[in-house]
């Protein structure tokens, strides 16, 4: 009997990953560490560990989760850090598979073996591992050696260091183009590992080979490589050794190398230091912000107010300032969205007056754009500008801007307007917004799509704050209490849900004066829906407040009579929402 207990757990296994059902093999796989718990550390590496070394034909999906989970920590499974070189065997094989997310998976876990692994084992076993890999007959094993240099460079001896550095290379001029994007992708972190007579001797030669690459999916992520190499050099060695590959990657005849270039431009700027971004790279930015395709434009006017941060005031209104100019009236809606987003990050660098002459019309004009993104991300980033200007000069533009997006077709572009009003509220000050705005936020309150009435109840609590419990009182517990004898259900469930999140923020003079009463009634509404949102608002009220002497006077008297009359409703959840909300008012008082 005990001989079939001691084979079952791998027989299981085996018979669970024969299966004909995927999900039976995923759940074999998942269940590796139990099954390998059971042999015990000596069988789980005598058999277990072979056994999955030999299971690598299957469905990519299975051998995901194989790659996953040799990399959690398994090595605890099969007798500690000493033996944690035996799960390298099933992970080799991984990397050579087809698919490539099962492949970088078997990398990710191959580089977390190698970190607890000691030097010795390290050149014993992932040396050769590694050497097997870049030097393999098939492309994914050369394509996946490349992630795993950096992990081991640093923990070897240099002379093993210089035949890694030469394997590199010469993943760097394979004749796939698969395995030079992977050392193109690994470049960068590698050579941070580099010492530095290594950065111009072997890292610049494989970066420069890289960088003049005839595919532009090579080209592309030598960018990286150059903020990295950028980083590891001194300013003069930057000029003489990078200047080149640096305007060919900024202008690149590939649209998707320059897209690149731009997305990274602020951090090759800091790079390169500010001596060369000022006589090198304005005029490369300038040629970005102008460029022929809009997916670039987009990503370079991200870069705005970074790269503006490097320059100097006079600078930026002569070679920046018109080109944000060009940019607000570009044909590309999302190059306007962009610029909206990014706009207000050039007030502070500019100062008050130059920013109301040079970005105000720019503001007031995207204000008016007819993409509601566009409008939102202004409205999004106005705070920034008010510091600087005040929000008197905005307000008159703005506020048309905020009424449109409140009655956009789009219930997203709704809601989201919805969450910029209270900082919105915060800068225009209490007459300017009870007067123009107060209404509107009301009238969220009514709307058709739920989100953007629950969005609205969340603005009316955040307003209490801003404003205070004096201004709710007057301005908001009215007009929600009103909609609480609205014929329409859907009106009167909003005033329940409303109170509910408003009512931490007041005080209990104001619940108990304005708003208990309706809430009360609305406890024997006809509609089962309300009655139990009724007792979780009550259940608030009493967790809130139930823990002042006067507080407790008042949940005694006026919410547990309700709660114990609604605790023998017909309706099955108002009598579980009327019992909960007893029991936490009995721990509050």
């Amino acid at each position: 009997m005990e001989q079939v207990d001691d084979i079952a757990p791998i027989a299981i296994l085996m018979d669970e990953l024969r299966s004909e059902d995927v999900q039976l093999r995923l759940n074999a796989i998942h269940s590796i560490p139990t099954i390998a718990l059971a042999l015990g550390p000596d069988r789980a590496r005598d058999e277990l560990v072979p056994f999955l070394q030999d299971s690598i034909d299957d469905e990519d999906e299975v051998l995901l989760a194989l790659a996953e989970e040799l990399g959690r920590d398994f090595e605890q499974y099969i007798g500690g850090k000493e033996y944690a070189h035996l799960l390298l065997g099933p992970l080799e094989n991984l990397s050579s598979v087809e698919e490539t997310l099962v492949r970088d998976k078997a990398a990710e876990s191959i580089t977390k073996i190698a970190a607890i692994l000691s030097t010795v084992q390290i050149e014993e076993y992932c040396i050769p591992l590694l050497k097997r890999l870049s030097g393999a007959e098939w492309f994914t094993s050369r394509t996946s050696s490349a992630a795993l240099y950096p992990s081991v460079y640093d923990r070897v001896s240099p002379a093993i260091q210089d035949d890694l550095r030469k394997g590199f290379a010469a993943l760097g001029s394979d004749d796939t183009p698969m395995v030079r994007r992977a050392a193109a992708k690994w470049l960068g972190p590698l050579l941070l590992k580099f010492s530095d007579p290594h950065i111009l001797s072997d890292a610049l030669p494989i970066y420069r080979r890289l960088e003049g690459d005839d595919q532009d999916s090579v080209r592309l992520l030598t960018v990286e490589d150059l903020i990295a190499i950028a980083g590891k050099l001194k300013q003069s060695e930057v000029k003489e050794q990078l200047l080149k590959q640096m305007r060919h990657s900024i202008g690149d005849k590939s649209w998707r190398v320059r897209y690149m270039a731009a997305t990274h431009f602020n951090e090759l700027a800091k790079a390169v230091g500010k001596e060369i971004t000022r006589e090198e790279l304005i005029g490369q930015f300038v040629q970005l912000l102008k460029d022929n395709e809009a997916e670039v434009r987009t990503a370079a006017s991200s870069q705005v107010p970074g790269f503006s941060d490097l320059l100097e005031k006079e600078v930026i209104l002569a070679r920046i300032v018109p080109c944000v100019r060009d940019l607000s009236q570009d044909a590309s809606q999302h190059v306007r969205a962009a610029l909206a987003m990014q706009i207000s990050g050039l007030a502070p660098l500019l100062g008050r007056e130059s920013t109301i002459e040079h970005l105000l019309p720019l503001f007031l004009q995207l204000l008016k754009d007819d993409f509601p993104e566009v409008r939102l991300n202004v409205i999004s980033k106005l705070e920034t500008v008010n510091n600087v200007i005040g929000i008197e000069l905005l307000s008159e533009n703005l506020l048309p801007a905020i009424v449109e997006l409140a009655e956009d077709k789009s219930w997203r572009v709704r809601q989201a307007i919805i969450e910029y009003i209270p900082p919105l509220a915060k800068q225009l000050g209490k007459p300017f917004f009870d007067e123009q705005l107060g209404n509107l936020c009301m009238s969220w309150l009514g709307d058709t799509v739920y989100s953007i009435r629950e969005a609205a109840t969340l603005n009316l609590k955040n307003l209490t704050d801003v404003f205070g419990v004096e201004w709710s009182r007057s301005s908001i517990v009215p007009k929600v209490m009103g909609m609480g004898q609205h014929p329409n259900y859907l009106f009167r469930m909003t005033t329940v849900q409303a109170i509910t999140i408003i009512m931490p923020s007041l005080n209990l003079e104001i619940v108990r004066s304005e708003i208990v009463e309706s809430l009360l009634q609305l406890a024997s509404d006809p509609i089962p829906n309300i009655r139990f949102n009724v007792s979780k608002s009550l259940e608030v009220l009493a967790t809130t407040y139930g823990n002042t002497p006067e507080g407790k006077a008042f949940v005694q008297q006026r919410i547990i009579p309700v709660l114990e009359q609604q605790k023998g409703d017909q309706d099955a959840d108002v009598r579980y929402f009327a019992a909960r909300a007893l029991q936490k008012a009995a721990m509050e008082t």
